[in-house]
């Protein structure tokens, strides 16, 4: 696309990708959060819901488009700084100019990725390919399994991370004045990891437990 060929323009549209992602990930721990409460009942509704509703099956294969597009541009841009930056980090003090996350992003984007695939296998392919008939029951044996469980925990910890720069930075790449909006987003940025971050990994460890 010749609108994504300026560095600017591709900064821009994984920054958008990136929100939607959020916004996508808040819905999907509404619906997990039901796991919980009110419990069985309300969460096997709601993917019933989900594997109904024509909105939803529009909306899958665009959001699949917008990860594998966040995905790729992200690991493009980060490749393509790489190459051009002439002078690195101060290797005596790296967090003189920038956070852990922020020059950490493609290791735990890629953490995050690997996730997905495993997530998608245990989960999204039977959920497509087999006839099951209880999904909560589904659920709830994965995180029976301590090796799944840990990987599950530390890959929300990581996406948390992640999401601790990368919300802040969509924002400013969106041109949000730095000087005015700067300390607000980096404290929306970090309570956005935490939810993200605690929310989905309370789930997995309360199974686990329980």
């Amino acid at each position: 696309m010749s609108i994504l060929k300026s560095s600017v323009a591709k900064k821009m549209a994984l920054a958008i990708a990136g929100l939607f992602l959020v916004l996508f990930l808040f819905v999907h721990l509404a619906i997990n959060l039901t796991l919980i409460y009110p419990g069985k009942e309300a969460f096997d509704s709601a993917v019933e819901f989900m594997a109904t509703n024509p909105f939803i099956q529009v909306m899958q294969p665009i959001l699949f488009l917008v990860f594998a597009f966040h995905i790729y541009m992200g690991i493009y841009l980060e490749l393509t700084n790489q190459t051009k930056r002439s002078v690195k980090y101060i290797k005596n003090n790296p967090g003189a100019a920038s956070t852990w996350a922020s020059r950490n992003m493609i290791w735990t984007g890629l953490m995050i990725l690997g996730f997905l695939l495993l997530h998608l296998y245990n989960y999204f392919l039977p959920f497509k390919t087999q006839d099951i008939a209880d999904h909560y029951q589904l659920v709830v044996s994965l995180f029976k399994s301590p090796v799944y469980t840990l990987i599950y925990v530390l890959a929300f910890v990581s996406l948390g991370l992640h999401l601790s720069h990368g919300f802040q930075s969509a924002f400013q790449t969106l041109g949000t004045p730095r000087e005015k909006c700067n300390k607000t987003l980096v404290i929306l940025g970090n309570i956005v990891a935490l939810i993200i971050a605690i929310g989905f990994s309370s789930i997995a460890i309360y199974f686990y437990f329980n």
